[in-house]
């Protein structure tokens, strides 16, 4: 069971990690298990991921307005069907198709052998010279006003989707998809952040049920983790924007390799169990 202590820690780094490309969910893993903590499981993750996903709503909040109003006017007013408030509705909820869906069909997955840490350490490793690669190759030209569509909007939605398993990373997998687009680096994590509004509200919401059910945590802990997870988060994603407008993802990418490394060799040595 996840006590006050495990909450406040796992807030913490649910608000640190969740919108750099380096898996929020596959830290909270990791460092439940060196600390001896049982497996949090996924319940819990998306349930928190409700704080960080409304610091994104509250940060973005003229943007997400304007798209909102903008689409919802445009379903009767053909004039505004062109705007580019009107298109960003529509591709937000194209883009957020694939990950909605798998999540589905895949469940017992995302909640057992996901969560194997030797999947994790892996695919922190593999998708960190994926991004190593796109950072390296992008012409970082098109912006999402001008050159954002449907078919780039897909392109997204299922690298959101890889999230799925703990090590790939939302933001991560979602900006390397927008620099193999060649998008600009601020312009693909502002998508990537828009983008995953839809799918991680609606999974922390169906997992809401879960919480205080069973082997699931109590919610007193889970509260105060999503609140720590909100005011944490806010200054993330505000760091990180600044940040990739005059930075390279390198520091990223050495950062994950080395925990990937760290992970497995965690697990070989059996410091620490494979599935907790």
């Amino acid at each position: 069971m996840i006590g006050w202590l495990e909450a406040v820690v796992l807030g913490l780094i649910q608000g640190l990690t969740e919108f750099l490309p380096i898996s929020s969910s596959a830290h909270i893993r990791v460092v439940s298990a060196f600390a001896g903590w049982q497996d949090p499981g996924a319940a819990f993750t998306a349930v928190i991921q409700l704080g960080t996903e409304t610091a994104v709503v509250i940060y973005f909040r003229k943007e997400l307005w304007e798209i909102v109003s903008t689409w919802t006017r445009s379903l009767w007013n053909r004039d505004l069907r062109g705007h580019w408030a009107a298109r960003m509705g529509w591709y937000i909820i194209v883009g957020s198709l694939p990950i909605g869906v798998l999540g589905l069909v895949l469940k017992d997955q995302i909640e057992t052998v996901f969560r194997d840490l030797r999947i994790v350490g892996t695919t922190l490793i593999v998708f960190a010279l994926i991004l190593w690669f796109a950072d390296r190759t992008a012409r970082n030209k098109l912006t999402l006003e001008k050159h954002l569509s449907f078919t780039h909007a897909i392109v997204y939605g299922f690298a959101q989707s890889l999230a799925l398993i703990p090590g790939v990373s939302r933001s991560g997998g979602t900006v390397t998809a927008g620099l193999l687009l060649d998008y600009r680096r601020e312009d693909a994590a502002k998508y990537s952040f828009l983008l995953a509004i839809p799918a991680v509200l609606a999974s922390g919401v169906l997992e809401l049920a879960e919480i205080g059910e069973g082997q699931a945590p109590a919610w007193g802990p889970t509260i105060l983790a999503t609140i720590i997870s909100f005011i944490v988060g806010y200054a993330a994603v505000a760091w990180f924007l600044r940040y990739i407008s005059t930075h390279r993802f390198t520091g990223f990418v050495i950062y994950r390799i080395i925990l990937g490394f760290f992970v497995i060799l965690a697990v070989t040595m059996d410091w620490i169990p494979a599935l907790g």
